[in-house]
């Protein structure tokens, strides 16, 4: 089923970025309830994976608003507003409490009958609760001691997907040093929960439906690109606000002790999957405070145009900086037109490779580890699993992915070359190079 929906979604906008819209239902904006299996103690319990570096982790949430920019998917005008979750090394833990893998009212939205979870991913409805899990990282925790700030890479979804749906590999970067900032594209993400309990849920489904002509689409995904460039530039600049001694959160909410000194904007990399993929090899491309760039998933064409890069410089232009692809079997800057134009214009230092077994962009989300425990749980078929992130080994598979993601900002951020990426190595047994 996800493939067929992810299908007829890459026929009607753009092909293997926006690949979750057909199942987000219209925006509105209401008031977030405790999902489904709340006090249901058949339901699945869940657990992510422990991060593998040497930092406890912290985080918190920001509301950020725009004043100087209106949000182009209301038909009010409104000042353009995110929630962004802060991800950072962190001490004195014990006194904080873990922060759940979702907030509440987005868990039950995802969750529910009407959620990204049945509808992309088969989850049977109603029978998580996604708020329920618990992460690694405690809420507004002291930021950990240091000699000099930590490096920052911003995190930016697959279309559809909330900021939460890569939190393995998230938490993971911080423990290890990083301070990560995942971003949600409101209006577009499945759901965001602002402050007070306000689920906003997105519009694509519903625009995409209206979107009739192939300049329609096009107009479609150049405002989902577009916005997803000018909140990344957004968010970029409130970081710096923060680092200069600036509360940036709209409610002037205390921030975690030591985080305006924790940041070193000058080392800043970004990562995405699927559309977040693009959105970082684009942003990249357009924002010299972004040092290095890796791309799980995304390619960078539209398939209703003859000329593939004529919506995105990025291809016919190339990078200057490193950036990384990462695909599956099927897609790499061989077989990927997109991915062979950027990866030809480009004079910037790069790497291609992909786990063995994975199945697109899923084999790099919180699905790898989640799924497989739902399976147990509900008694579902293999096929469950198998048919979303593939043949790979969960486990390994999420290692694999921490520790190469983690090679590319050590190299770039860090002056740290382990030399992981520069071919095979035992290190990396699932992982393949391509040349």
């Amino acid at each position: 089923m996800v493939r067929r929906i992810r299908a007829a979604l890459v026929a009607s906008l753009v092909a293997c970025t926006l690949t979750v819209t057909a199942a987000t239902p219209s925006s509105a904006s209401h008031r977030g309830g405790p999902p489904g299996p709340v006090g249901d103690e058949r339901a699945p319990r869940l657990t992510l994976p422990a991060p593998t570096g040497p930092y406890p982790v912290g985080t918190t949430d920001l509301h950020l608003v725009d004043r100087s920019r209106s949000d182009p998917w209301t038909a009010v005008p409104t000042h353009r507003e995110l929630m962004v979750s802060v991800w950072y090394p962190a001490r004195d833990v014990g006194r904080f409490p873990r922060a759940p893998h979702m907030a509440p009212g987005a868990a039950a939205h995802f969750g529910g009958v009407d959620g990204a979870a049945s509808a992309l991913y088969g989850i049977p409805a109603g029978r998580v609760d996604f708020a329920a899990t618990r992460t690694a990282g405690h809420l507004g925790a002291p930021v950990a001691r240091h000699r000099r700030p930590f490096p920052v890479v911003l995190y930016s979804p697959g279309a559809g997907d909330p900021r939460t749906w890569a939190t393995t590999l998230v938490q993971d970067l911080a423990s290890r040093g990083y301070v990560v900032v995942t971003v949600d594209h409101t209006h577009e993400t499945s759901e965001v929960e602002f402050p007070g309990g306000r689920v906003v849920t997105g519009m694509l489904a519903r625009l995409s439906q209206e979107a009739q002509q192939p300049d329609d689409f096009q107009r479609l995904a150049a405002t989902v690109f577009d916005t997803r460039l000018a909140d990344t530039r957004f968010v970029l600049d409130r970081l710096a606000a923060l680092g200069g001694g600036t509360n940036p959160d709209a409610q002037g909410r205390a921030l975690p002790a030591g985080l305006a000194g924790a940041l070193d904007l000058r080392r800043t990399g970004m990562v995405g999957i699927s559309a977040g993929g693009l959105t970082a090899l684009q942003a990249m491309h357009d924002e010299p405070r972004i040092r290095a760039a890796a791309d799980l998933g995304g390619t960078i064409e539209s398939p209703l145009v003859p000329d593939p890069i004529g919506l995105w410089p990025v291809a016919r232009q190339g990078l200057d900086r490193p950036f990384m692809l990462v695909g599956d079997p099927g897609a790499d800057h061989h077989r990927t037109p997109s991915w062979r134009m950027v990866w030809d214009n480009s004079t910037g230092w790069r790497v291609d490779l992909h786990l063995a077994g994975a199945r697109g962009e899923d084999s790099y989300k919180d699905t790898v580890p989640l799924l497989p425990q739902i399976a147990r749980q509900l008694d579902l078929p293999d096929s469950f699993v198998t048919g979303v992130i593939g043949d790979v080994d969960p486990h390994r598979a999420v290692r694999s992915e921490e520790t190469f993601v983690a090679a590319f900002f050590d190299r770039w951020l860090r002056d740290r070359d382990g030399h992981l990426l520069d071919g095979p190595s035992r290190c990396l047994p699932d992982v393949v190079f391509v040349p």
